[in-house]
């Protein structure tokens, strides 16, 4: 005949705290409970694609030639010249990323050079 009472591994379970991680995560499902009924509005915000970048003025500030700045930025140095010489334009990844680096060429490097090579 099965027994009514928890068994004592249920019971030793309830009584641990929940780890940070935990919590966190409840709060989070509780904070999409309440987005989904209306109750809580989330900050939300645009991001503008510029629709040109003036490349050559980029690089110029850098102080970089083509070949080095396609070097260290990780771009084709022939779309590069096309992209200067207005032959072709920046596709929207690209043009994100050249918004990127006009504003903060330390973080791209950051990003994409290993700590072993780059002094950033």
């Amino acid at each position: 005949m099965p027994r009514n009472t928890k068994s004592a591994s249920s019971s030793r379970r309830s009584k641990r705290k929940a780890n940070p991680l935990g919590r966190r995560l409840v709060a989070g499902l509780n904070d999409a409970l309440a987005h989904a009924r209306g109750e809580l509005k989330l900050p939300s915000y645009t991001v503008t694609v510029p629709e040109s970048v003036n490349v050559a003025e980029v690089r110029n500030r850098l102080g970089l030639s083509q070949a080095a700045f396609a070097r260290a930025f990780g771009l084709d140095v022939t779309a590069l010249h096309a992209w200067e010489q207005g032959r072709r334009r920046p596709d929207r990844a690209a043009r994100v990323l050249l918004a990127v680096i006009a504003k903060e060429p330390q973080a791209v490097l950051r990003a994409l050079v290993p700590q072993s090579v780059c002094p950033c």
